[in-house]
């Protein structure tokens, strides 16, 4: 007969282990539960990246993008992305497309060498906004649009947001920071009528009025610092309200603006969409607007972060990539007051945060989830230290 053992930290945070495995409640995940992933070949070890990448593989994906029609990633460590025309519906199933690279097996910076004009260096945040494909190129300190979401693979793109042309990559222009310039631009969003793009490296957020823009043209809204001119973290002093250190996605509805700043381990919220650079009103992670502690150890609550990378929200279901606690937090409704998380993914309570639960790699396992997308009843997570992009679903 088999035995069962029970982890809780607080009523409702409920996991089983049976024999060796750790089974995952309802209440636990919300009703969340994994059913497809592409980029790792097999359940039970870690999937090393290939030597010559195909199709296939992924090497430290941090950002998702799933809707209706496509999945995009953001395959970083290979300075690529890869495009499925439709939701993929099993394991390990190939990309169709190869953007960023001249073809699935060739990877390294700057398309094998080959020169930034068709090529990438640290793709992260990935986007399609009205048939529009857009890319946060990181390392080379710009945003890559396409008019439509190609169909076959090494298609330059159509526009280029942060460079003076496709071949420059330097950070900020080459000059002083500016309202025109980018410094690992890592997150992105269009969301409240503006493109908001998080400017990791300058501490700042990037917000365009009217949406993605056509042609290359200086941010509307510059927030996290009081000119476009500076990029000091924290504004050059201790965290506050209006403060990044680093800033690395952003979600939100027509009257919430959500922005989730890793380095000091909160999420902040504005409401009403802010204008121009002033304080955040909400925070979650934190105590309040001017803390900025890690726990690195434990036990954990779900109402702290370490090091939160990535944040979606979509029809009242808020998510939270957790990343250094190995874990997703999901709450039913955006928590006005800070409160914990109802749901946990990727651990068998609340209160734990190992990689991998500390054991194999299984379906339900999270090492370092770096880029999160909601869609309907699916959630896409890019589990960057699992070299793979799990697909959720929600019964």
């Amino acid at each position: 007969m088999s035995r069962y053992s029970t982890y809780t930290s607080r009523p409702g945070d409920v996991a089983r282990r049976r024999g060796g495995a750790v089974v995952m409640t309802s209440e636990l995940t919300g009703g969340w539960a994994p059913r497809v992933w592409v980029g790792a070949p097999a359940p039970g070890g870690l999937a090393l990246p290939a030597a010559h990448p195909t199709a296939a593989h992924l090497y430290s994906p941090r950002g998702v993008h799933l809707d209706a029609s496509h999945l995009v990633v953001a395959d970083s460590g290979n300075h690529r992305v890869l495009v499925w025309h439709g939701v993929p519906t099993s394991d390990e199933q190939p990309a169709d497309v190869v953007l960023g690279q001249p073809d699935e097996r060739t990877e390294g910076r700057a398309a094998g060498g080959r020169g930034p004009e068709r090529g990438m260096a640290v793709p992260c945040g990935v986007l399609v906004h009205e048939g529009r494909l857009v890319v946060a190129d990181a390392w080379n300190h710009r945003v890559l649009v396409w008019d439509t979401v190609p169909v076959t693979s090494d298609v330059a793109p159509d526009l280029v947001l942060g460079q003076d042309d496709p071949a420059a990559v330097e950070p900020n222009r080459g000059r002083g920071c500016a309202a025109d310039s980018m410094y690992w631009p890592f997150g992105i969003a269009v969301v409240g009528g503006r493109f908001w793009v998080a400017d990791t490296g300058n501490r700042r957020v990037l917000g365009w009025d009217g949406g993605l823009p056509d042609h290359d043209r200086p941010a509307d809204v510059v927030l996290g610092q009081p000119d476009a001119a500076h990029r000091e973290e924290n504004r050059g002093g201790d965290v506050g309200p209006d403060s990044f250190r680093w800033p690395h996605d952003v979600t939100g509805t027509d009257d919430l603006l959500l922005v989730a700043d890793a380095g000091d381990h909160r999420v902040l919220g504005w409401t009403p969409h802010p204008g121009a650079d002033g304080p955040a009103g909400t925070v979650l992670g934190q105590p309040d607007l001017r803390s900025a502690e890690e726990w690195p150890y434990g036990p954990h609550t779900g109402d702290r972060f370490r090091s939160p990378y990535a944040v979606a929200l979509l029809d009242g279901t808020l998510a939270v990539a957790d990343t250094a606690n190995n874990r997703i937090l999901l709450w039913d409704g955006v928590p006005a007051d800070g409160r914990a998380a109802d749901h946990v993914l990727g651990q068998p309570s609340f209160a734990a945060n190992g990689e991998n639960r500390w054991s194999a790699v299984d379906r339900d396992t999270l090492c370092w989830p770096y880029g999160l997308s909601l869609h309907g009843d699916r959630l896409a997570v890019a589990d960057s230290g699992n070299n793979r992009v799990m697909l959720w679903g929600r019964s």
